[in-house]
């Protein structure tokens, strides 16, 4: 800024002196100087220029008039310099372009005396503008179709500066399709025009943006700029294209009406409407699908317009137009083939062909009870079908030829435990998800006899009490047989079995319908105590079957027997007289009664109770062996006679009894012992014939006891285990260990029973069998004394009879 400063002193040294010299011959005060001076910068003394003194300015009150409302310049009093008092802009204070010069005229006053002087101040040009369009950006349509060297006008650059410091000339910045031509005006302003030197395409390029810079010719040279936006007109030459030639689209079928199918894009490199593009189905396109796909003519969709089905259409071919709307119209087309892609929206189908039922339960395996086929209208792996049948069932499926299979019989087959299937068979496709379908057949099942009657049991024991009324039911044996109709009908009868020459038949019957048992006679105990047998049931199968069940009929005792006194003998009445010494001892036995029992062990008990005691504290009964003792040795307080009625009591349920009465009389002479009665006395009086009617029946019964178990294991088919032995009233085993004539009793109760056998001349004693609480009833001769049986201790009883024996 300071060598521009210095420039500009010696420009206004210059111009004063020359003023002074042109003072001489005018009265105006001349100077020139440049514009944009600096406020404070001294033009010239004025007070020195004028030849006016220093020290009466400030007297004379020297001031300079005001230019335009605006003070530019001012003296200073002091020394007479006039100096800039504000910054002075050429273009301003001159607008006018015209003119050559700009004089800024200032009058300078003086009083006392008054005097003016006219001062001319030329201000001079500096190249202090840039050149300024009046459009920063100026905006060009052009078409694309525009030929190569047409002009354009472009507006011009203005710069406030003048002469040369204004525009001198133009630049374009570069570019390929335009150029300037720089014209000169007739006030000698510069102006430049835009020429297309090369064709123009919209399509390649819309618009070009240029620069314009204006440059003056001042030193330095400035320079201003503006843009230049050519946009390019769009005319239709360009036909819409479509982003491919060919479109392949997969839909699946089923898919919902309105589905967008695929949106085609075709463009066109036009603008406007030029551009504007509306589609149509060309008329190669079949009226089958365009009634099935909709196209939208403005923005290309085609969408689904109805329900599509793979199984009837599988390919579309369509061919689609896209037209511009420009007057002479311009079209694009491209091809589009839609693949329906098959949808797993066909469930499999069952058809049976062929089915046998009902079928006999014996049906060999392998048989074929049904054909069926089946199908699936998908395709690929949705059309592939897998069938079965539940793993529970006695059935398979066997595949005879293709989409036919067969329903085997695999399993043996039972009515009785199933009578009917219910055979579903499904049928799977392999879609994703996968449909089925299934189809339900009921094969009933024939019955055929193969089945044999049962009984619950394979052993009944039946007991029944004897004495029972002839007709009554005894139980009932009914068989099951799970067959069904003829051979479910079951007739039962008894296996005819003879014992003693009595037939089974006449002894029970049974109902042939119901197996009810019924026993036709009564039963007595001490006579029948089992019967053992064989009841059959058999169906009405052909050929029929039959099984059959053994029955055991127990008889069981009831106390129907009274007990009988053997012992002590009466002969007539029910009164016994004995007759003891006075002088017996205490625990001495003076009678022993004795009784029997026909009845089982357990009714056959007898118990012995005094009934009558002339004198308690005298005799003891023992309540189970019947013997009377005393208690105590005789008295001369005593009566001579004393009466004793003793009852036997039966354990039965009510029991029975019977009683005897001793009558005791007491003399002073000793009687013979009680084992040394005279034979003649004891065994031959009345008592005989009941001891013989006795052993007589208890020797029956054993005979028939005997037989009866003889025929039965004689009857068996196969040798059996010995059955336990039979009991009977009197006897109830045999013990190997004793003598043939030795019987076994297993009534503790009786023991020491005296019998005899007159005719041969025997008496009967009790012994005790050794490690038992069994007693020996054995037969002695009549000449001998006491004998050991076999296996026996001792025996409890002797007696020795002479045929000289003498009565006491």
């Amino acid at each position: 800024m300071e060598p521009k400063a210095l420039l500009w002193l010696r420009y206004v040294s210059i111009f004063v002196i020359l003023s002074a010299v042109f003072q001489t011959a005018s009265a105006v005060t001349h100077y020139t100087i440049p514009e944009e001076m600096n406020e404070g910068s001294v033009v010239a003394n004025l007070a020195s220029d004028l030849g006016l003194d220093l020290k009466s300015l400030s007297k004379r009150k020297m001031r300079l008039d005001v230019v335009a409302s605006k003070k530019y310049l001012d003296v200073n009093k002091d020394t007479g310099e006039l100096y800039i008092l504000e910054r002075i802009d050429r273009e301003n204070l001159c607008t006018s372009k015209s003119a050559t010069t700009c004089v800024l005229k200032v009058d300078a006053t003086l009083e006392n005396p008054i005097r003016m002087f006219n001062i001319e101040l030329e201000i001079m040009d500096i190249n202090d503008n840039e050149p300024r369009f009046r459009r920063d950006t100026m905006h060009l349509d052009i078409s694309e179709a525009t030929a190569i060297g047409e002009r354009f006008s472009l507006t011009n650059a203005v710069d406030p500066d003048t002469g040369s410091n204004s525009v001198k000339t133009y630049y374009l910045s570069e570019s390929d399709h335009f150029s300037i031509a720089i014209q000169t005006g007739r006030d000698g302003s510069k102006f430049a025009d835009l020429i297309l030197k090369k064709s123009l395409d919209r399509e390649e390029q819309a618009s070009h943006n240029l620069i314009l810079t204006a440059v003056d010719g001042g030193v330095p040279a400035r320079s201003g700029t503006a843009s230049i936006i050519v946009r390019v007109l769009d005319t239709n030459d360009n036909a819409p294209q479509f982003d491919k030639d060919s479109y392949t689209i997969n839909l699946t079928e089923n898919s919902p009406t309105g589905s967008l199918v695929v949106k085609l894009n075709a463009t066109d490199k036009d603008e406007g409407t030029n551009s504007d593009i509306f589609y149509s189905f060309s008329l190669y396109t079949s009226e089958k699908t365009q009634q099935t796909f909709s196209l939208n003519p403005n923005n290309g969709e085609i969408r689904v317009k109805e329900m599509i089905n793979y199984e009837d259409f599988r390919i579309y071919d369509m061919e689609i137009i896209a037209t511009d709307k420009a007057a002479n119209s311009l079209s694009g087309k491209c091809k589009v083939k839609i693949l329906i892609t098959d949808m797993n929206d066909n469930h499999p189908e069952i058809s049976i062909k062929s089915f046998t039922s009902p079928v006999k339960e014996d049906v060999p395996v392998n048989s074929v009870i049904a054909v069926v086929s089946v199908s699936d209208k998908d395709s690929g792996e949705n059309g592939q079908v897998n069938i079965h049948i539940s793993d529970d069932l006695p059935f398979a499926l066997k595949e005879s030829s293709d989409n036919y299979y067969e329903l085997l019989i695999s399993e043996p087959l039972d009515r009785e435990k199933v009578a009917e299937y219910d055979i579903t068979i499904t049928v799977t496709d392999r879609g994703n998800p996968p449909l089925s379908d299934n189809e339900t057949i009921t094969l009933e099942l024939l019955d055929v006899n193969d089945n044999v009657p049962q009984f619950p049991q394979t052993f009944y024991t039946i007991p029944v009490m004897e004495n029972n009324a002839p007709g009554a039911s005894l139980s009932s044996l009914t068989a099951i047989d799970p067959d069904l109709h003829e051979n479910q009908y079951l007739v039962y009868f008894i296996i005819e079995k003879e014992i003693v020459n009595t037939s089974m038949s006449m002894l029970f019957s049974i109902n042939p319908e119901n197996g009810n048992l019924y026993a036709l006679k009564t039963f007595d105990y001490e006579i029948e105590k089992e019967f053992l047998f064989h009841i059959e049931a058999r169906d009405s199968g052909v050929p029929p079957l039959s099984s059959n069940v053994t029955v055991h009929i127990i008889i069981m005792d009831q106390n129907d027997n009274t007990p009988l006194i053997v012992s002590p003998w009466r002969a007539h009445g029910s009164e016994v007289k004995e007759k003891i010494p006075r002088s017996t001892d205490k625990g001495t036995l003076i009678a022993k009664v004795i009784a029997i029992d026909s009845d089982s062990v357990h009714n056959s008990r007898i118990t012995y109770q005094f009934l009558q005691n002339t004198d308690a504290t005298l005799f003891s009964l023992d309540q189970y062996n019947g013997e009377i003792r005393t208690m105590r040795m005789f008295s001369y307080r005593d009566s001579r006679d004393q009466r004793l009625v003793v009852i036997a009591k039966d354990n039965g349920e009510p029991a029975l009894s019977a009683t005897v009465t001793i009558k005791l009389s007491t003399v002073e002479t000793a009687l013979k012992t009680y084992t040394e009665v005279p034979l003649e006395y004891d065994i031959f009086s009345d008592l005989n014939l009941y001891l013989v009617i006795g052993l007589g029946s208890v020797s029956f019964l054993l005979l028939i006891t005997i037989l009866v178990t003889i025929v039965l294991k004689c009857q068996k088919a196969k040798p059996s285990k010995a059955a336990p032995p039979c009991r009977n009233s009197v006897i109830s085993e045999r013990n190997s260990t004793i003598a043939d004539s030795t019987l076994v009793s297993n009534d503790a109760y009786w023991y020491s029973l005296f019998l005899a056998e007159t005719r041969k001349g025997k008496l009967v004693v009790r012994q005790p069998v050794p490690k038992g609480a069994r007693y020996i009833v054995s037969s002695l001769p009549r000449s001998t004394g006491v004998t050991e049986t076999s296996d026996s201790a001792a025996s409890t009883l002797q007696a020795s009879t002479t045929t000289s024996s003498s009565s006491t």
